[in-house]
Parts: C-alpha cells; structure tokens; sequence
C-alpha cells in the first residue's frame, strides 16, 4: 500500500475536495470529487438489503443476532463489533467480536471457495464487550475488551485452540489492533477521551505471552516526531495512560490498520484519522474533517478501518450516515455504501475476503436500534486490485 501523506478534508462550494502534503510544505488540493462520487461512481438506490451500492457491486445478509447462520445449528451473537478474514484451503473464514457485558466474546463463519457458508462456532466466550481487534500475521484474533482494565484475548479463528488472554499487552479500555512485522510489534488503541496510542513488543515475536508495553510520546501538535517509553505497570493499577509524562492524549481510539510502514487510527472524538509512519516515527493526519469550509463533512463518526490491495482505506461510520467511506491514495475521501433506515446504529468490523472480492460488515443494531438486531453483511463486486 502507498503510504500517503496528510490529508485534510475540504469541502468547496459543494465539492468534496482534499488537501494533500504537509501543512510546514505548503499544500496542493488533489483533483475534486463531487458529493457522493468517488473512484467506485454514485450510490445507487437502496437494494433489498437497504444498502445503497456503487454500480456493479450486490449485497447479501450473512448472518442476523439470534438467529441461526445459513443452514448451521449456530446462533449468531448478538452486537457484532469488529471482525477479520482468514484463508482456510480454497475458502476462507470472517470473525466477529460481540460488543455485549457480560458475555461478549467472539464467533466466526466458514465458507467454501464460492461463498456458500459452511459452517458457523464460537471462538470466544464469557468475556467484556468485545469491540475491536486485530489478525496477527501468525494467524490469530486479538479480540479487545472494551472496558476500564479489560483485556486482549488471542483466538483461533478456526475454533480449535481455547483463547488465551495476553495479560502483558496492558490492562485498559481497549479498542483496536495492528500488527506490524517489520518492527515486529502490535499497535493499540484506547477508547477513552484522553486514551493513548500504545505499541507492545513481544519478548519473541509470534509469542505474546510476554513483552513490553510501550506508549507514544509526542508534544500537543497533530504533526511531528515521536518516541516511545515503557509503560510501568501494564496491570493498569494505575491507569496505563497516566503512567508515562509526555504521552500523547487522543480523543477516543478506534480503529486501527497497518500496512507497508505506516499504521493508521481513527479518533472519534474529534472525527480524525491519524497515521503514524513506523519508519521515520512521525505522525501526521490522514482525515480531519475540522477544515470542513462549506457543505456537509464527507466522513463522520470515524470507527473501524480496514484496507484493500489498491491503498484505498475503508473507514466505518458510527453512526453519522451510516456509512463505510474510501479514503484513496490520491486523497479522495467519497462514500462508498450507505445503510438506510438503520439511524440507530452502527457500522462495524469491515473486512476483506483473502481474494479481495468481497467486503464483510455488519451493522452492530439493526432495524430495531438493539443489540439484538445486529445484521451481519458481505458485499461483492469489482473492487479495485
């Protein structure tokens, strides 16, 4: 993936535009995309499912809460959150969190090599809230707990192994996870309102049983340099985030995505997209819809993030218009689904297929605006390679 550089969001007389380089280099807006458009073309009208699609692309319901998947005897749970794709042979498998306390945990869902489900388990039970997580390169799911000391758990998405909590990652609200084999180390955010952004480092990589949890510092700006520094006590006695003076204090930690030297994370809070560029360690804005000049902001609610082949990002909305949003190496930043009549929820857990063909979502409430409703979606169609 091309590792882009800061982009702000701008929206000119009813033009979606975007403003790339660095603000201490001066600036240049890339080629303007019109409201709704982007490299996928206009949405197109709702569909049987609700969703509103670029031409050319079909959806289809995978699974619903409380009901069984497909032809399996396997209740899917209820609030699905984040979620990840595995090759299994020629098919392949996608997780699902369930953002639920108690309970929570984590199921998965198997399919052939045409998409047919074939099969559909627990992976993870009688844990916190599940929200985010991340697919470690070994081939596991780190499931986060969402709750004040919560816990990473790691899980076999094939359900053969039982989960094992990795208490050396920190006890905190967690969030969300990336993996990044180069400095061999996993990424982490913290969902609170002066959370941090963390990094653990295993003793040896592909075991997490043991390891350092580090913190970034950096000084109050949205651009520059950093390091990191050890957390003390990743027992979270006291709270991990005030442990370390000079770490720096996001505003609500989301998603989280790695990819060729450089790990993205959304803030909700403040409607941003950071990444951190793991090379030079620096860290910049990808998204910040606070340059908004007129119209309306082209992505809100930032939550989950995920990537394709071609450097698009693909970033949930929570809330906001119900939408998963592009955000191209070009710097475009245009829709690229909406989920109508669905205002009380929200979007989780997108995920490609290992071929790139299909994206995975769900959304966590439904219709109905409950943890019970969640719906869980693949989309299909030409996505760019």
């Amino acid at each position: 993936m091309e590792r882009r550089s800061l982009l702000r969001a701008a929206v000119l007389g009813g033009t979606s535009a975007a403003l790339g380089g660095t603000l201490w280099r001066g600036a240049a807006y890339a080629a303007p995309a019109q409201p709704g458009t982007g490299p996928y073309g206009p949405l197109g009208s709702p569909d049987a499912n609700g969703i509103r699609l670029p031409s050319g692309f079909t959806s289809r319901v995978i699974a619903r809460s409380g009901q069984r998947v497909g032809s399996t005897s396997y209740t899917w749970h209820n609030a699905p959150d984040g979620g990840a794709c595995y090759a299994d042979g020629t098919g392949w498998i996608y997780v699902s969190n369930s953002e639920i306390n108690p309970s929570g945990g984590a199921s998965a869902v198997r399919f052939s090599s045409t998409g047919a489900i074939t099969g559909a388990y627990r992976i993870l039970s009688n844990t916190r809230q599940n929200c985010a997580g991340g697919k470690t390169p070994w081939g596991t799911w780190l499931s986060c707990e969402e709750v004040d000391r919560g816990y990473v758990y790691e899980t076999d998405p094939w359900g053969t192994k039982a989960a094992v909590r990795r208490d050396a990652m920190g006890r905190f609200k967690h969030e969300a996870a990336a993996a990044d084999p180069v400095r061999q180390v996993i990424y982490l955010t913290e969902d609170v309102t002066d959370g941090c952004f963390y990094r653990f480092r295993p003793t040896t990589w592909g075991d997490l049983s043991s390891g350092t949890l580090e913190v970034l510092v950096a000084g109050s700006g949205t651009s520059g340099p950093v390091t990191w520094a050890r957390v003390p006590d990743p027992s979270g006695a006291t709270a991990t985030r005030s442990q370390v003076s000079g770490a720096k204090h996001f505003n609500g930690g989301e998603g989280c995505y790695y990819a060729d030297d450089t790990c993205w994370f959304t803030t909700k809070g403040d409607n941003r997209v950071w990444q951190y560029d793991a090379a030079a360690q620096t860290i910049d804005l990808a998204y910040d819809d606070s340059l908004v000049t007129s119209g309306t902001a082209p992505l809100t609610g930032v939550d989950n993030v995920t990537g394709s082949a071609s450097g698009d990002l693909f970033v949930a909305e929570d809330g906001g218009n119900m939408e998963i949003c592009v955000i191209t190496p070009t710097d475009v930043v245009a829709p690229f689904l909406r989920v109508d009549g669905q205002s009380g929820s929200e979007i989780t857990g997108p995920a490609f297929s290992p071929d790139g063909t299909r994206l995975y979502f769900s959304s966590q409430r439904g219709t109905s605006g409950s943890s019970s409703g969640g719906i869980t979606y693949e989309v299909t169609g030409p996505f760019r390679s």
